[in-house]
């Protein structure tokens, strides 16, 4: 080996243990795939439960009253008992089942990098995450408080995020990017809120499967 290359090595490794001690990099991308998997099967509850023709199947409405039909669709079913309880048991199930299934899959990459999984940086990537999520969960409580469901899709879209590109500063640079997609498409949505559960779906559910499809096969399948 050349003494070019040694030098070469020994700047990687010093890269590699300066990038370590600042950003946490045990992000496991089975957990962005478990993620966007369980994001998917809470979409399908969800789309069921509206009747499964709230965005598809229209035509017959022609385009310009499919915007007022879904509407009308949708302030029906927000009138019946059952949909806010059914809503947030569907949307806290998908965010437990990705929660722990994120904590175990990030736990199993650093014990086997013998890395930890809670210090200082890990604690400011989770500061960094939770607190526009935090504002975000509030938001779309007082939507719901304000009869305003059809902008919970976008809203929690935009606010998500958010949340990703702000805790992308303490681990891998790509979650920026899934962060400006999510910011996209909830934008997206507040200017067709009709599509809302449809965007939903691509941004939680399609975007994560890539997302950790991509993290997995760049960072940990031959590690």
């Amino acid at each position: 080996m050349s003494s070019k290359q040694q030098h070469l090595d020994t700047l990687g490794e010093i890269r590699d243990l300066m990038n370590r001690s600042s950003r946490f990099v045990s992000l496991s991308g089975l957990s962005g795939i478990c993620a966007g998997v369980f994001a998917l099967a809470g979409a399908a509850a969800a789309y069921l439960y509206l009747g499964g023709d709230l965005f598809f199947g229209l035509e017959v409405f022609g385009p310009d009253s499919r915007a007022d039909y879904h509407t009308i669709r949708l302030a029906e079913k927000m009138r019946e008992m059952d949909f806010y309880p059914f809503m947030l048991l569907d949307a806290g199930l998908v965010l437990l089942c990705a929660l722990l299934s994120g904590t175990y899959f990030t736990w199993r990459r650093a014990r086997r990098a013998g890395a930890k999984l809670w210090d200082e940086t890990s604690r400011r990537l989770l500061v960094q995450l939770f607190v526009p999520l935090a504002a975000g969960g509030l938001f779309c409580l007082f939507l719901l408080l304000h009869d305003q469901a059809a902008l919970l899709a976008p809203a929690s879209l935009v606010f998500y995020g958010i949340a990703l590109f702000s805790a992308a500063k303490y681990t891998f640079n790509d979650v920026q990017y899934l962060g400006l997609c999510q910011i996209g498409l909830g934008l997206l949505g507040l200017i067709f809120p009709t599509y809302g559960l449809f965007l939903w779906t691509l941004g939680f559910g399609v975007l994560h499967i890539v997302y950790g499809a991509v993290m997995y096969y760049r960072y940990e399948r031959n590690k």
